[in-house]
């Protein structure tokens, strides 16, 4: 267990914040697994000289992550387009924005 400064505001001023032991992630296991995946393609590839650099990184890695990778399960297509595509064969064209 640790304490968490930002919870000062909560009814109890000595409020402890439990988190599980490393590895117990079954509650939040995708957010995990996402964790990893980008732990293992962006940060553990190279050194960083700056915190820019890295969050720039991140930034282009999340757009790829979200809009241009290739699912199979989806036809190899990329999420963002998928999603347009779903919405645009449902008829809601104004929901694929």
């Amino acid at each position: 267990m640790y304490r968490w400064p930002t919870h000062s505001g909560l009814r109890k001023p000595d409020y402890w914040h439990q988190t599980g032991s490393t590895g117990d992630s079954y509650d939040n296991a995708m957010a995990e697994s996402i964790n990893g995946l980008y732990k293992a393609e962006v940060i553990h590839r190279k050194s960083w000289k700056n915190r820019a650099e890295v969050e720039l990184a991140t930034l282009t890695w999340v757009d790829w992550y979200n809009n241009r990778r290739l699912l199979e399960r989806l036809g190899h297509t990329p999420p963002a387009e998928a999603e347009k595509a779903y919405y645009a064969s449902i008829g809601n064209d104004d929901l694929a924005a």
